[in-house]
């Protein structure tokens, strides 16, 4: 079955680069609508155009998602601009490593009180078409690590939150699931970006992938537009390893 998403809106948070950017790209290429949300306005244009070009309707917005009022004003004009909303992507992250003040209230500011404000605003609007929501984790959720307390520790309440979310928004019959990436490489992103400044995390990194290789964003997209779609439409609460067997 071919995944079709013609007619539907879709709005990504954290969608101008890397996972964000593929799975928008995506929803756009299958047929759907797409609203993005980052702080770069110059990535934001680029990937704005990219998913014009696919002759799909496409919002942009530049926004502080650590602003809870910011997130929740955005939600609201990207599904005026849309006209609806069907899949909501909860993908930012503010990549909290310092265990101190400072790593942890990014952390918990970016990556898990902008899930609590985006689904509660866009919740109205995903009941009237049964639509679902994806956040993304990470693996990091799963294990332990002194190198970035902050981040593992808030994507672990990601991943428990997603299932507390699908438990309150069955009635509504809106499905709520969760991605966990490994390692994601891409043009200016965390994994490229080590691989120069730090060569000896990125290769040890590497190593303990049993693939071999770091994964792509649009691995991570794939899953995200399946979860979206009607092939996933009895999975709900549930959270994805994309990962290539790492941290097995």
């Amino acid at each position: 079955m071919k995944i079709d998403f013609a007619g539907k809106k879709a709005i990504v948070c954290g969608g101008s680069r890397g996972i964000g950017r593929a799975i928008a790209l995506g929803f756009a290429a299958a047929g759907g609508d797409v609203s993005i949300c980052a702080r770069d306005p110059a990535a934001l244009e680029q990937t704005r155009s990219e998913i014009e070009k696919l002759g799909r309707k496409a919002h942009a917005a530049s926004v502080d998602l650590a602003r809870g009022d910011d997130v929740r004003r955005y939600v609201r004009d990207a599904i005026g601009a849309l006209g609806g909303l069907d899949l909501l992507v909860n993908n930012a992250s503010a990549f909290g490593a310092s265990d101190d003040d400072k790593g942890w209230t990014s952390s918990l500011a970016v990556d898990m009180l902008a899930i609590v404000h985006a689904t509660q605003e866009a919740l109205p609007a995903l009941a009237k078409t049964q639509g679902s929501v994806v956040n993304i984790s990470s693996i990091a959720a799963l294990h332990p690590s002194g190198r970035q307390p902050p981040y593992g520790a808030i994507k672990a309440a990601v991943i428990h939150y997603t299932t507390t979310q699908a438990a309150m928004y069955a009635k509504d019959r809106v499905r709520v699931n969760c991605i966990a990436p490994g390692s994601i490489e891409f043009a200016g992103g965390v994994w490229d970006r080590r691989k120069t400044e730090n060569p000896a995390l990125y290769n040890a990194t590497l190593a303990s992938i049993p693939f071999g290789r770091m994964g792509h964003p649009e691995e991570v997209a794939n899953v995200a537009l399946f979860l979206a779609s009607p092939l996933a439409s009895w999975v709900t609460g549930q959270t994805i390893a994309v990962a290539g067997a790492q941290g097995l």
